[in-house]
């Protein structure tokens, strides 16, 4: 199958044929006293390809974590360092009849509901250089200003450098005129970015991470969203309640 240009510029080709597939395509590790689970997409041979096995175990996971009010939060990353996960692994889907296509396309739609209907905070812990990249790019939903290049070239431009410091220290020798002038004359506004979009994880919280726990009082709540007739977020918190509920009496028995 020839490569395209798309696959080239993003560095996101099919994943090898010859990688050994790990013991789990998912790992899942408890932390802070069991308040914190981290979900590992675990194909890094494969750039964390998803594969119709990949999909059922996220998705069993993930129902698990969301009937254990004990876990304040999820994140979920992918191994390696070269991508969080390109996609669908389209080497399976190759060797896919139309009707195998058709199942493994209801399974991910299981496993994206799943996930959007997760109570459970999700935080997306992405490795590689997606911040040099958004550094070029911006960030609208954060409100990062661009330099007026686009996620296709700025992608190419830190595959073909190694990264954005690099790239900075070698605008001479970009090939296009436009591209290098755009950097030249951003080169502040695109190194503030670049700050802007990192994570602090170094950051010390203000208060103990035990005040942080939310305890809702699930009687109060509910009789207060009878009395405004919210009927749509009091049947969520009646659904909330009872799987609270369920798990209390489990962990009694």
């Amino acid at each position: 199958m020839a490569t395209t240009d798309r696959w080239q510029a993003l560095d996101f080709g099919p994943p090898p044929s010859d990688g050994e597939e790990p013991e789990s395509p998912v790992l899942v590790d408890h932390l802070a006293d069991g308040r914190i689970a981290l979900i590992t997409l675990n194909r890094p041979h494969a750039d964390n390809a998803i594969t119709t096995e990949m999909g059922a175990r996220l998705t069993e996971v993930v129902e698990t974590i969301a009937v254990r009010p004990a876990i304040r939060v999820v994140v979920l990353t992918g191994a390696g360092t070269k991508a969080f996960s390109v996609g669908s692994d389209l080497r399976q889907r190759k060797s896919m009849t139309k009707e195998d296509w058709l199942r493994q396309r209801q399974a991910f739609d299981r496993t994206l509901y799943t996930l959007r209907e997760l109570r459970t905070p999700i935080l997306a812990a992405v490795n590689g250089l997606i911040g040099d990249v958004l550094a070029l790019t911006g960030d609208s939903v954060d409100n990062i200003p661009g330099v007026g290049i686009g996620r296709k070239s700025a992608a190419a431009l830190i595959r073909e450098f190694g990264g954005l410091q690099p790239l900075l220290n070698n605008i001479d020798k970009v090939k296009s005129v436009r591209t290098r002038e755009k950097l030249a004359n951003a080169r502040e506004q695109i190194l503030q970015n670049r700050k802007m979009v990192d994570l602090d994880c170094e950051m010390e919280l203000p208060v103990a991470i035990d005040e942080l726990r939310i305890q809702p009082d699930y009687p109060a709540l509910i009789s207060a969203l009878e009395k405004c007739e919210f009927k749509s977020l009091l049947q969520e918190v009646r659904d909330e309640a009872a799987k609270v509920g369920t798990v209390v009496q489990v962990n009694l028995l």
